[in-house]
Order: structure tokens, then sequence, then C-alpha cells
């Protein structure tokens, strides 16, 4: 479960982005993580536990470092008993940007979930730290996770497999490489199982910001698909058969590109700075 904010306190970012977010020449995505993280006062760890290639945490921490980040450092899992080391959860309670890489979710939530480290980077979040992730990265965020399923445009039943995730909070249900993997029909099957969420699909080099006031807006060259299941009359996902389509009623979705927003407490959406920009 999500953590309790502190009174008084106020909830650190949530930045989940789509992967393959650009590295070289627009970074804009990865400079407002550092920026949100604290910028040259930041003391940000990676957590590149989700990928089994060994560079892909020197390489974030070469890219934070470049932008400007105070101090970076690296922080893999290989046993759930490094989860349990004082050493690691000391460098956590410091963290101001905690950034998890993409690979496998799968790898990252039977590594960490039910640890001190998962419990500790809810705290963290709770109380002021900025927790992102790309790809696999982001899936993990949310309470309740896709851990995998099948690409195409259409519900089907049986074409999700749900997980738990870490739990930062119960809000949303991320899924990522959105249009280029052609997911919709995955998000809206995780969602007719339970409206309660909001699917949040994510394309490639495009992230939400997720604010302590859980509005959303979106950075990136891509689009956040957002499914509302809030309106939701009918879903036949009881008595649909394995493998067939589903029928839902009164699903909402919104397709916003950088500058618009979604208030994810109040589910309304917003054109942003693009409504600006037309006047």
């Amino acid at each position: 479960m999500p953590s309790r904010v502190p009174d008084g306190g106020q909830r650190g970012w949530i930045i989940p982005i789509g992967g393959a977010e650009n590295k070289e020449n627009d970074r804009r995505i990865l400079e407002r993580f550092v920026r949100l993280s604290g910028g040259a006062e930041a003391e940000i760890i990676v957590i590149p536990t989700a990928s089994r290639m060994h560079e892909t945490g020197p390489r974030y921490e070469k890219l934070f470092r470049e932008m400007g980040a105070g101090q970076v450092g690296v922080m893999d899992f290989d046993t759930r008993r490094d989860c349990q080391e004082p050493g690691r959860l000391r460098r956590l309670e410091a963290a101001t940007g905690i950034f998890f890489t993409g690979g496998n979710q799968l790898r990252v939530t039977t590594l960490l979930g039910g640890t001190p480290v998962a419990k500790l980077i809810r705290q963290r979040n709770a109380r002021g730290a900025t927790v992102g992730g790309t790809s696999a990265g982001a899936s993990i965020l949310s309470e309740h996770m896709i851990a995998g399923g099948d690409e195409g445009s259409s519900a089907i039943d049986g074409s999700v497999r749900l997980a738990a995730g870490l739990g930062l909070t119960n809000r949303f249900i991320i899924d990522q490489h959105f249009r280029q993997r052609d997911r919709l029909g995955r998000l809206v099957t995780a969602l007719s199982y339970n409206p309660f969420a909001v699917g949040i699909g994510l394309d490639e080099d495009t992230a939400a910001f997720i604010g302590p006031d859980d509005t959303l807006e979106v950075e990136g060259s891509g689009g956040v698909t957002i499914v509302d299941g809030a309106d939701v009359s009918f879903s036949s996902i009881d008595a649909t058969a394995e493998g067939q389509p589903i029928c839902v009623l009164g699903m909402k979705v919104h397709f916003l590109t950088a500058g618009a927003t979604f208030n994810l407490t109040t589910r309304t959406p917003s054109a942003g700075d693009l409504a600006r920009r037309k006047e």
C-alpha cells in the first residue's frame, strides 16, 4: 500500500517514462527528473535491477552527472538478502531521487517486493523524494502492475497478466512502449477487471510527470493515452471466455501530448499549454 504522507508534508514526484527516452540531443525528460530531485543538491540512486546488462546502471549514472546532479550512485540487487543490508538502506534514506531502469519488471518485483527496500522507497516518496523509472521501471511504480500480455488494440479476455508492483500509488496502472507496441487492448482489459485505477499508456520518449497534487503533465516527443473507467456502465469480463473480445461500455479515452495535463483525483483532462498557444 502507498505510504502515508506526514502531516504538513508533501509527496514527491512520480515520473514514469515510456522507454527509449532521448539521451543524446533533447534530454528534457531526464534533465527535468534531475531538477526535481534537487539539481546540484540532488542525491540520486539508480537501480538497474530490471536489466541484466552491466552497463545500464553506469550509463544513467554518467548521464545524471553530466546533467548537473550533485551525487549519483548505482545500487543493484541480486538477491532479496541484499534488500536488508543496513548500508543500502542508509543510502536510500538520504536519496532525493530514485530512478529505476528498464528491463524485466518481474525481476524487480520478485527481488524487491515485500522487502525493507521497497517499504523505504515508498516512504521516501511520501516524504518528498522524486521516484522515476523508464519502461519496466515505469510499470513497477504503481500498486497494480502489468506483468505481460498480448499486443493489439482490442480488449481480449486473458490478453494481460497483472501482478503487484512496488505500490507508490494505487491511483493508476502503467503500460509503456504504448503506441510502438500497440498495447491499447491490454490496458483496457486490465481496467475492465476493476476500473478504479486510471490507465496511463506511455509512448516512447514520453513521460508523465505526476506532481504532489496528483496532476499529471506530459513531457516528451510522443503521447500519453489516458484510459478512464470511472463511468463504465457495463463490462462483460466476468462472462467472456478466454481469448474472446470483451464488451466495455462508458470507458473514456484521452490522448495527451506535451503540455497537456490530467488530474488523477478529479479525473479532469486539460489541454494546458496547447490551449494557450491557440488563443
